[in-house]
């Protein structure tokens, strides 16, 4: 990945890596905004991955301060799970109002809310960057669903790949990552559902390769650089 710095960093149970990247504004003392783009929080969601790496190798100067996790589930993407290694959904681990115990299945939300590596490494990046607008890459639904003030900004990306633009997903998400931050936080949350590019009993449609979604991706990422949230 071209010019691009480490910020912080951490290790899995399993000993992977989850790394926050940066790509400076080309003002870098005085960034219009910052902005985190997200991926694999589900292991069997891998796209997300792909698509970051992938844009990390353009050589681009934005406006916005651009802040990378690839891939926040390694273990999971490893093994092809859902969950990390101890079998949590990050997406349901998260310290919302609405965290709750619930059964070891594929939505098991862990011991308690932050009790995951992964987990805690996000909501540090989240208090320690503020990031003005989150951008989250998941699978299957061909969905843009946003939490906060984020209506602009998801209208756009909705434009930009015909998916419909949704603000509930359609099923309770206790200890989400859109509710702890969008909601709680009031911090712009868009979350992306991409088409599938696994097999997955919850697709609607075919399943595509990841390849085949880089171009709106880059489009997306061309419509950040540039956002201006503040305005």
């Amino acid at each position: 990945m071209k010019n691009m710095k480490i910020l912080e960093q951490v290790k899995t149970q399993s000993g992977n890596t989850v790394d926050l990247f940066c790509k400076d504004a080309k003002n870098r003392n005085t960034p219009e905004a910052t902005i985190l783009i997200a991926g694999c929080f589900h292991g069997d969601e891998p796209s997300g991955k792909y698509l970051i790496e992938k844009y990390l190798e353009k050589d681009i100067e934005p406006d916005n301060r651009l802040l990378f996790i690839p891939c926040l589930n390694p273990d999971g993407l490893i093994a092809g799970t859902r969950g990390n290694a101890a079998g949590v959904d990050l997406n349901r681990n998260f310290p919302a109002k609405n965290w709750e115990a619930s059964a070891k299945d594929k939505y098991y939300g862990g011991k308690a809310p932050a009790s995951e590596a992964e987990t805690k490494f996000m909501v540090a990046v989240i208090e320690k960057y503020c990031p003005d607008l989150i951008l989250t890459l998941h699978e299957p639904y061909c969905i843009v669903n946003y939490d906060g003030p984020a209506f602009d900004a998801a209208k756009k990306i909705s434009e930009i790949t015909g998916y419909r633009l949704e603000q509930s997903i359609g099923y309770p998400t206790p200890g989400s990552f859109g509710t702890y931050c969008g909601i709680e936080r009031n911090i712009p949350v868009i979350t992306l559902e991409l088409p599938p590019t696994t097999e997955s009993e919850d697709a609607q449609t075919p399943v595509v390769s990841a390849e085949s979604l880089y171009e709106p991706f880059e489009k997306i990422m061309d419509f950040l650089n540039f956002y201006n949230i503040k305005n």
